[in-house]
Order: C-alpha cells, then structure tokens, then sequence
C-alpha cells in the first residue's frame, strides 16, 4: 500500500498518523506534503484545538525511505535538496502552528523521525520506544531540524555522541532529561497523548498559542526583547473575552468554558 498520512478527529483533537507499514513508516514528499495541508486546515478551525503525530503499528518513523535515497544518487543533487526542503517546510509548519502539537511514540523513532517528534511541543513516548539520529551511521549528517533541536535541549556533549555515534537513546533517558513529557506502558502512548491534548483543549486557544510563540521566540532573544513580548502578549490577552470567562470561573470556582 502506499504511504499516506492518515487524518482523524477525537474531539478537539486531530490525530496525524503515518501509514507506511512497508518502510516502518518511513517518511517521504507524499507524507510532507499531506502533512502541510492537515496542518493548514486545522489551524483555520476553532473546534480543532491540538493535533497529536503518531505511527501506525508498533513503530512511530523509521525515518528517511533508504531506498529512495539510493536512488537519488544518480538523480541532480536539486533532487534531493528539493525532497528535504518538503521536509523542512512541514518541520516549520509544525513550529509555526498556532495550536499545540503532541507527539505520540510507540517503538522506534529514527533519524528524521526522531527529528519529527523533536519538532512537536511536547512527546509522550511508551517506556520501551527508542530514538536515534542514525544518519552517521549510513554516513550521512542530519536533517529535520535535529541539530537545532537537540542544540537547545540538552548539552552539546550529549547532542554530539546522539548525532555522531547514532546511538539508540530510550524514552525514560530523554524523559529524565526534560526532552520526552510523559513515559507511558507500551500501547498506550496514543491515548495518554489524547489525555494529554484533551487537558490542554479546555485550555483557552489564545493564551496557548502565545505561550507557544513565547517559547519560539525565547531561545533566540535578548531578557529585554522578551519581556516587552510577553507584556504585548499579556495586554492583548486580558483584552481577549477568554480572559473575562477564565477570571470570572476561578472566582466563582467554575469550570471555564472558552
């Protein structure tokens, strides 16, 4: 069967699932592009709230399609350099989009895979799943952000033996690093996921959307340049008529209803 991604709704929450049972889920253009295009529809409907990236099977990605990477080498290097910006484009999509974006591990999450789930807001990963940044050991160097991410998640020590001696890394390391939010039974990542989404969907989508720009812009900034951020950002969402409902609740001891 061909590889596609899959689009689901449970609730609030959009489930992203990728389906090449094949390659292990294996990444490719068709999977970027789709990915773009859910994400585009999804940050333009309110009643979607999160959206939650999962493997089908036992395996989260197995990264890039080896075989056709084979193949492009007798291909113009534009090839290639045009399959990667695909994949470069759906990494800042997922950056950029409005809404949190949740990462549910089973089994292997390799190369860019691993660079996928890194790109989410947060991961929640089953207790035997496995990352590595294999691209070093088919004498490759890495894609999908990984250098980024890992450069500001965890030290340059420990970023350079990952992407260096492509190394399996396990889920409770990373969680006890601060990289993976949640460590779950084998099976069960998906539905601690959608727990997980489903606490931040009652959540109002204004002040998690500047939270998430916060963050981005944090990494980068200067203490003053965020400061006056986060004053903008504050202003603007006491003025937002969530901020009346949210106020109102907690004085009342209510559940807020955004």
């Amino acid at each position: 069967m061909p590889a596609e991604l899959k689009s689901t709704t449970h609730g609030g929450t959009m489930v992203l699932t990728i389906s090449n049972a094949e390659l292990r889920n294996a990444l490719g253009p068709e999977i970027y592009a789709a990915g773009i295009e859910a994400l585009d529809v999804a940050a333009t409907q309110a009643e979607i709230r999160t959206v939650v990236i999962t493997g089908e099977g036992r395996t989260f990605c197995a990264g890039g399609n080896l075989q056709r990477l084979q193949a492009n080498r007798q291909q113009p290097p534009e090839v290639q350099a045009q399959s990667i910006e695909g994949l470069h484009d759906w990494i800042e999509t997922i950056r950029n989009f409005p809404k949190p974006v949740i990462a549910a591990v089973e089994g292997p999450a390799a190369g860019a895979g691993f660079s996928l789930a890194l790109a989410c807001d947060a991961i929640v990963a089953a207790a035997d799943a496995v990352f590595v940044m294999a691209y070093a050991n088919i004498a490759l160097s890495p894609d999908g952000g990984a250098t980024w991410s890992l450069a500001r998640a965890m030290p340059r020590q420990l970023a350079t033996e990952l992407l260096m001696a492509g190394e399996r890394i396990g889920a409770e390391r990373l969680h006890a690093l601060g990289i993976v939010n949640r460590v779950v039974a084998s099976g069960s990542a998906l539905a601690e996921a959608l727990a997980f989404a489903e606490r931040l969907n009652d959540r109002a989508p204004n002040a998690l959307e500047s939270v998430k720009v916060l963050l981005n812009e944090a990494v980068d900034a200067p203490l003053h340049s965020q400061l006056a951020s986060e004053r903008d950002h504050f202003v603007r969402n006491l003025h937002h008529r969530n901020a009346g409902i949210g106020i109102a609740a907690f004085l009342s001891k209510d559940k807020p209803r955004y």
